[in-house]
């Protein structure tokens, strides 16, 4: 009895090659589009810029709010600050007095 060799046809010869070739492609349209490709870090460069600038006017919000606060701490109290407090809180006025309404944010 003989062995019988069988040479490989060109469609098996071409079957890992393909298979290689279309993980690398997968993994490169990854590598650009995906959740942290190089498209991305474009668009998380720019957040990251645009909550750097949300954060430097939260702390000046921030600072501003804190200056009222320490003016109503009892051992620093202002007597202008407790006086338009308590006209705010109970909308009371001198008889001589010009009321300007404005709207104010909270």
């Amino acid at each position: 009895m003989a062995t019988r060799h069988r040479r490989k046809t060109v469609l098996q010869q071409l079957y890992l090659p393909a298979i290689t070739v279309m993980f690398l492609a997968y993994f490169a349209y990854h590598a650009f589009h995906g959740d942290y490709g190089l498209f991305a870090r474009e668009r998380f460069d720019s957040e990251a810029v645009r909550l750097g600038e949300e954060l430097v006017d939260l702390e000046a919000t921030k600072g501003k709010l804190e200056r009222r606060v320490a003016l109503l701490r009892p051992e620093s109290l202002d007597p202008d600050m407790i006086e338009e407090r308590a006209r705010e809180s109970l909308n009371v006025v001198h008889q001589d007095e010009v009321v300007i309404f404005r709207n104010r944010i909270r």
